[in-house]
């Protein structure tokens, strides 16, 4: 009786990491053929989405996650890879503003005001790829962020009808890279309790025409 019941705990057990496997397994191979790190080998779309993060870490200094999302943002649009940057962030408080920070650093890397818009209602990567096919219009868009985030954005935009390729920004090495790169596992799980629950965005509001 004491091994039949530890056989049935042992294989709960390996059920949340099973989910985490198979998720992640499936988030890879979905999204393997739509990935690109080079910006002259990427084909051309009209819009590129640059997923929001913080600007600076909480022990200070400059994110290299934010800072190379930006640098990728500018190589796209310099190699003509782009034609209108869409950022999408949080914008939870007066003293917290991912998409105007970002506005403002891509502006001062060369891309001209009215060629960028924003998405003040990024708040999860699921909000970002649903809003800019119902808000922004889009039926195709090249994601920018680090690989295995903008996997996991172009495996969901595909799921939402929104045709998606993404572009690799420089990889974050180190502690700080290894924390984060841990956490997408989870992230990747939630991907299909979101699908399966047909999670919606926080907020949607009026259309707004890319042009």
């Amino acid at each position: 009786m004491i091994s039949k019941w530890a056989k049935r705990l042992g294989l709960l057990a390996l059920l949340p990491l099973l989910a985490i496997l198979g998720s992640h397994l499936l988030v890879e191979w979905g999204a393997k053929d739509y990935i690109y790190s080079d910006a002259q080998a990427i084909p051309y779309n009209k819009v590129g989405l640059v997923l929001g993060t913080a600007r600076h870490r909480p022990e200070g200094g400059i994110n290299p996650y934010y800072r190379y999302r930006i640098d990728a943002a500018l190589a796209l649009y310099k190699a003509g890879k782009i034609g209108y940057v869409l950022v999408s962030g949080d914008n939870g408080s007066i003293y917290y503003n991912e998409p105007d920070t970002m506005k403002k650093d891509l502006v001062a890397g060369g891309i001209p005001e009215n060629r960028i818009f924003m998405d003040y209602a990024g708040f999860r990567t699921l909000d970002s790829m649903i809003r800019a096919r119902i808000i922004f219009g889009l039926d195709s868009v090249t994601v920018i962020s680090q690989e295995f985030h903008v996997k996991r954005a172009v495996y969901l935009a595909h799921k939402k009808g929104l045709k998606a390729i993404g572009f690799s920004a420089q990889a974050v090495e180190g502690t700080q890279g290894l924390k984060v790169r841990s956490r997408e596992y989870l992230a990747r799980v939630k991907v299909f309790l979101d699908l399966a629950l047909n999670t919606e965005p926080r907020f949607y509001g009026n259309r707004i025409r890319i042009e």
